[in-house]
């Protein structure tokens, strides 16, 4: 894989890899910005939320689960002194449905994890990651409501 990022003065550049899409990177005023753009950082855990999301989705569609809504959410926390590198994460999985098994969402987390997500693998050799997990009832026209939420690791489906 190969990547490129072109600088457009001040701090703001252009992100483009092998795909040819395009990123707009770029810092806030404080850091002589125009705050319009990604930070390198943010890229760094919606790269590791988009590659474990796409792993986690594809495996509960191969599982005949049915996801009607979906979403990952990653929350870091960073270093106080400079570089300022990620500390710890916690990747949150909320998925909405009808009649989701919960082992098979922990089962493609785990395997997303340790298998197929090269983006939160690289990372987990880094800092600890804590992941979470809410499975939604998708009642149609009424709001979804909380069937069961869990951390994967916990001992409760064993």
């Amino acid at each position: 894989m190969d990547a490129n990022v072109k600088w457009h003065g001040k701090m703001t550049f252009t992100g483009t890899a092998d795909t040819g899409f395009k990123v707009p990177l770029g810092a806030s005023p404080a850091f002589g910005g125009d705050n319009d753009g990604f930070r390198p950082l943010e890229l760094m855990a919606v790269s590791m939320a988009g590659c474990t999301a796409m792993d986690v989705i594809s495996i509960l569609r191969k599982k005949r689960q049915e996801v009607t809504a979906f979403e990952v959410k990653v929350h870091t926390e960073r270093a106080e002194d400079h570089p300022r590198v990620f500390t710890d994460a916690i990747i949150e999985y909320q998925v909405v449905g009808r009649n989701i098994d919960e082992r098979a969402v922990v089962r493609a987390i785990e395997l997303s994890a340790t298998r197929y997500c090269p983006a939160q693998s690289m990372l987990a050799n880094v800092f600890p990651m804590t992941l979470k997990y809410q499975i939604f009832e998708d009642h149609g026209d009424v709001e979804p409501s909380l069937e069961v939420s869990g951390e994967v690791g916990d001992s409760t489906l064993d």
